[in-house]
């Protein structure tokens, strides 16, 4: 099988990367002053391991690709950018099908969102649950942090099951150095991830200090209480894939640089758009359709939103700001 990864930065880099590493066959799609690195110098891959240097196709669409049967297309960009390459991936020739009839998509994003948008277009989506720190701050660099193994990756069938498709690429990626399990109901492990990943926007917005990590439990905690009125269980790391305990998995320090913050905050450093509209955002609106307050994660969504709109950067607002505008009436 061929890996169309769209999207190769922090995690489509790591994945295509170590795909590439490991004897896969990958075609890597970006864009910008990305594309045009990899297309010149290829993908530098920083590991604690030391750099891995792919040299592998690059495209910016899906006019660049001859696709095949044999493709998996897999899906790493942010949520929010998804339904704008959807349409048109699905709609790429497949000798005389279209990716969407012919091909599976694989969505290796954050949030629970990605896999529902996939499904109007593609007959065959697999969900991947990512834990996979990374970072990806210069084109055509990736850093990827995780020890001993660069990630894990828990996949199924969309909405729910499994199928020989998902074994392999699982087996795939487990030979190329991921941790990987297969899951009837993968977006359990989502719904887990996305507790997690309620914690992403205040890393971006907010200063360290005393009372962050208050904030970060009770943006959790409404997390949690969104998803039980919703009666949707979440299913934590340690249970949907306990070998990355087991080996010890964590981020380290590669090559002297230090880890500068969540995906969230690398997005207000690069000054592009961020996803908490569909993590924070989706525990709102879960919040809001079952009647459940949320109201940190509210807050994160709104000095999100500002942050983007006037440009501030990560980290432009303090504990006392994020607490004020949770705390405020109405």
């Amino acid at each position: 099988m061929r890996y169309v990864v769209i999207g190769a930065g922090a995690i489509g880099g790591t994945l295509g990367g170590r795909l590439g590493q490991h004897g896969h066959e990958v075609v890597l799609v970006a864009r910008g002053a990305h594309a045009d690195r990899l297309r010149a110098r290829g993908l530098r891959l920083l590991t604690p391991g030391g750099p891995v240097e792919l040299h592998a196709p690059v495209a910016t669409s899906p006019a660049d690709v001859d696709l095949t049967p044999d493709d998996v297309l897999v899906l790493a960009v942010k949520v929010q950018d998804a339904a704008g390459l959807l349409p048109d991936w699905a709609g790429a020739r497949v000798g005389d099908s279209t990716a969407g009839a012919a091909l599976p998509i694989v969505c290796a994003q954050n949030g629970v969102e990605g896999e529902r948008l996939a499904l109007r277009w593609f007959r065959r989506v697999v969900g991947a649950c990512v834990y996979l720190p990374a970072s990806h701050l210069e084109p055509g660099v990736v850093v990827s942090e995780g020890a001993p193994v660069s990630g894990g990756l828990v996949l199924g069938r969309y909405p729910h099951g499994r199928d020989d498709l998902v074994e392999r690429v699982a087996a795939d990626l487990a030979s190329a150095g991921f941790a990987t399990a297969v899951s009837d109901d993968v977006m359990a492990a989502k719904r887990g991830k996305l507790l997690d990943n309620t914690g992403n926007a205040l890393d971006a917005v907010c200063r360290p200090g005393p009372g962050r990590d208050d904030l970060q439990a009770r943006a959790r905690a409404e997390g949690e209480a969104a998803l039980a009125a919703a009666g949707t269980p979440a299913l934590d790391r340690s249970r949907a894939l306990p070998q990355l305990d087991e080996l010890g998995f964590g981020a380290t320090d590669v090559a002297g640089l230090e880890r500068g913050g969540s995906s969230s905050w690398q997005s207000l450093h690069r000054g592009g758009s961020i996803e908490t509209d569909w993590l924070n955002g989706e525990v709102v609106r879960l919040g809001r359709t079952h009647g459940v307050a949320t109201p940190v994660n509210e807050a994160l969504q709104v000095l999100a939103a500002v942050s983007v709109r006037r440009g501030l950067g990560p980290r432009a607002f303090d504990v006392a700001d994020v607490t004020a505008l949770a705390d405020a009436p109405g």
